[in-house]
């Protein structure tokens, strides 16, 4: 085997030139899903304090983000909704609406941006009063019941145009009814990205400002989220999902995961995507507006270490300014 001064390993390093045709993971527009945050309010832009430069948006607005997707390369964008409280209900009710927040907006989406792909969150947290993804019966989060509304739900955001239907809930057995229903209902193309490995994690913090559940949520998640000190219990949870008959499968939160990527990459060669989540995304945002670090530079590294550790894709706040930069 050849050693020094044989073996020179920063001969490929020497030039931008040599490292760019050595590059091993390269961030690309196709790598990005912008997530977006939807409102129903009259106007068309409202601010996150918790998160600088993201804003809510409404009906018209989310089309005109849908068209500067496009416009930057990038294919698809998953969409999120804040409902107003005056919806909100114990039995989340409005989720099984088709005339509600999401199906217009994928309705009004697709038929003026009919190339680009919509992934919309199946859930029910933003529909309840008390902020959990399930119905709650004596304190207790009711899986089975719970399941039976979020099939319903992809049913009608199926039916409204979403290409891919995205579970977030990490109730036992949702993917399997959703396939189900699906089917049933002849919407035999549309997808599931399902969270297969969501973490009970304290990086969700700055989402739930945006959705308007963080004062309403009652206790935690820790009942059906994943303990963030699991990596075995990933693999059987992704492996149940891929039973079940997901299409790709996510990780989420994104950062401090990278080693489950990883894991779940290297077992199932699924499309495998993360999810970069609020907290970090304010993190990054706080530290470069502070001066603290450039933030190009970091969100770019950032992203990089998801393609390192085997992501096909990556949801991100970032999207748009970093299909920016990659345009530039």
């Amino acid at each position: 085997m050849s050693t020094y001064p044989f073996t020179r390993l920063r001969r490929t390093r020497a030039s931008d030139w040599s490292r760019r045709l050595v590059s091993e993971s390269v961030v690309m527009r196709n790598d990005l899903i912008w997530t977006i945050i939807i409102t129903d309010a009259k106007e068309k832009r409202t601010s996150i304090p918790s998160m600088p430069g993201v804003d809510r948006v409404n009906l018209d607005e989310v089309v005109s983000e849908a068209k500067k997707a496009r416009d930057l390369g990038i294919p698809a964008i998953a969409l999120f909704p804040n409902i107003n409280p005056k919806y909100k209900s114990d039995c989340a009710s409005e989720a099984l609406n088709p005339n509600g927040l999401i199906p217009k907006a994928v309705s009004a989406i697709k038929a003026a941006v009919p190339d680009l792909g919509i992934i919309v969150d199946v859930a029910l947290d933003p529909y309840t009063t008390h902020g959990h993804d399930g119905l709650i019966e004596d304190n207790k989060i009711l899986n089975d019941a719970s399941v039976e509304i979020l099939a319903q739900s992809a049913v009608i955001l199926g039916k409204a145009g979403a290409d891919i239907v995205a579970p977030s809930d990490m109730m036992d057995g949702r993917v399997a009814s959703i396939r189900e229903s699906l089917e049933r209902a002849q919407l035999n193309d549309v997808m599931i990205m399902s969270y297969a490995a969501k973490y009970a994690s304290s990086f969700y913090g700055p989402y739930r400002d945006a959705i308007g559940t963080s004062s309403s949520l009652v206790g935690d998640k820790r009942t059906y989220q994943m303990d963030p000190a699991n990596s075995d219990e990933a693999l059987r949870e992704v492996e149940q999902d891929i039973i079940e008959g997901a299409d790709m499968i996510m990780i989420k939160p994104g950062m401090p995961y990278l080693d489950i990527i990883k894991r779940i990459k290297d077992e199932f060669r699924m499309p495998t995507y993360a999810f970069q989540v609020s907290g970090e995304y304010s993190m990054l945002k706080a530290v470069s507006q502070n001066k603290w670090l450039d933030e190009k530079k970091i969100v770019m590294e950032s992203l990089t270490s998801f393609k390192r550790a085997g992501c096909d894709g990556i949801l991100t706040y970032f999207a748009p300014q970093v299909a920016d930069w990659l345009n530039h």
